[in-house]
């Protein structure tokens, strides 16, 4: 059925009301799905006041020194502070450390909206670690057995395997003897004892400094998707854990975020659960 106006100008203005109105509310939607604000039907792992539902844990102050620990933080690595009038979770990056989740997670799609600040201990460096299990202390020393994926300017999307976890990656090798990710690669064994413990992402898609990243991960049974910044550049098969030589399936766990040598803040981190990852990231 047409819908016909009558042709005079207090129609028209209405009509043309109506049409502006439409568009407005698109542009809305589009800029709000760019700049990963909260998305419908995802749950945010942040609650814009304190760090309720997180456990921390602090590595040594110097090389070689003693863990502060277990949830007691006296450098404050990880404060709630306000950023551009909104609530952030702000990590200081002056020592390794981890903020945790106290639940596991399974089957989901996570998005972590960040930037680096102007402070720098050593580099801009993070990573959103996933499938985490275990014991804090694992990995370096510091962090819970996981897959990393790595914030690092320069490797960000790269997938580390972090601890005792193990991924299966289609890779090609470069001159320099680096792993890098190829859809079209041969599937290699990353983790401890394996290839390499790392496999570099495809493609750079890191937005400048100062700027907000767009970090989406999405995980299905055993497999797991890097997208950064509306572009996929790693993705993992066969999620593991090595317990006593043997490869044993991993398929949920914590979700950590690292202090590890930049500030940064996050103003995003969200999370729903899927069925299945979309065939489009997969390709």
């Amino acid at each position: 059925m047409t819908l016909e106006l009558p042709l005079n100008r207090g129609s028209l203005f209405i009509y043309k009301n109506i049409l502006m109105k439409k568009l407005v509310l698109v542009c809305i939607v589009i800029f709000v799905a760019a700049n990963g604000f909260s998305q419908k039907g995802m749950k945010s792992l942040l609650n814009g006041k304190d760090l309720k539902g997180w456990s921390t844990y602090i590595g040594p102050k110097e090389k070689g020194g003693v863990p502060v620990g277990l949830n007691t933080d006296p450098m404050h690595i990880f404060t709630v502070t306000d950023l551009e009038g909104i609530k952030v979770l702000h990590i200081s990056g002056e020592v390794n450390a981890s903020i945790a989740t106290k639940k596991e997670y399974e089957n989901y799609h996570i998005r972590m909206v960040f930037k680096w600040g102007d402070k720098v201990t050593t580099k801009p460096n993070s990573g959103l670690l996933y499938h985490s299990y275990g014991p804090f202390g694992a990995g370096m020393d510091v962090w819970m057995s996981s897959h990393e994926f790595q914030l690092c300017t320069g490797k960000m999307g790269d997938s580390y395997c972090m601890g005792k976890s193990y991924f299966e990656i289609p890779v090609i090798r470069n001159v320099d003897g680096s792993y890098v990710y190829s859809p079209s690669g041969e599937k290699m064994q990353f983790g401890l004892g394996k290839t390499a413990p790392i496999a570099a992402k495809s493609g750079d898609y890191e937005k400048l400094r100062g700027e907000w990243n767009v970090i989406d991960l999405y995980c299905f049974g055993r497999t797991s998707v890097h997208e950064v910044n509306g572009k996929v550049n790693m993705v993992n098969y066969n999620s593991g854990k090595i317990e006593n030589g043997e490869v044993l399936p991993l398929t949920k766990g914590k979700i950590q975020i690292q202090s590890e040598g930049g500030e940064l803040f996050v103003k995003t981190l969200e999370l729903e659960p899927i069925k299945e990852i979309p065939a489009e990231l997969l390709k």
